[in-house]
């Protein structure tokens, strides 16, 4: 028996929250602006370091397997900036979808409940389905945060 299959709102419910989100579709970017410069800027300090060390005396004496996992790795950084930067976050009649690396994609009718966290550098809202682990979805718009609680609010864990 699954625990969460009773937790869903009613279809009134949810009409409802599809008429507080109109006009839909919501559209915005996943991250906030200063989170986005603030990685690249961080990335920029790592990258020059990166680029220092390998130029100077010191650099001589790193072991190349270590220096191409460093080289591997700051890639793998530039690979989630540049995704941030481009990221967005889409609500419709459908679901929810956020654009990454890869797709994520829930539909309403598998969202069991969700929780919407406020952090400091970005508001996220938690989507449990029931089956596989929970979707996460940023939002860096002011209209995205709004919509976020107000779907938390809908789809609450209920006992």
């Amino acid at each position: 028996m699954n625990p969460f299959r009773s937790q869903r709102p009613d279809p009134q419910e949810h009409e409802a929250l599809m008429q507080a989100l109109a006009p839909l579709p919501v559209r915005g970017k996943a991250w906030p602006t200063w989170v986005k410069i603030l990685s690249w800027l961080v990335l920029i300090v790592i990258g020059t370091q990166i680029l220092r060390v390998a130029t100077g005396p010191q650099g001589q004496s790193v072991n190349p397997v270590i220096a191409g996992c460093i080289i591997i790795c700051f890639c793998g950084l530039l690979l989630v900036a540049r995704y941030m930067v481009v990221s967005e976050t889409i609500i419709t009649r459908e679901g929810i979808e956020q654009t990454w690396i890869t797709r994520r994609r829930v539909s309403w009718e598998e969202i069991q409940f969700a929780k919407f966290i406020p952090m400091i550098a970005s508001k996220r809202l938690i989507c449990f389905t029931g089956s596989g682990r929970p979707l996460v979805f940023q939002a860096g718009t002011r209209e995205l945060q709004i919509a976020f609680a107000r779907i938390s609010l809908v789809y609450k864990r209920r006992q």
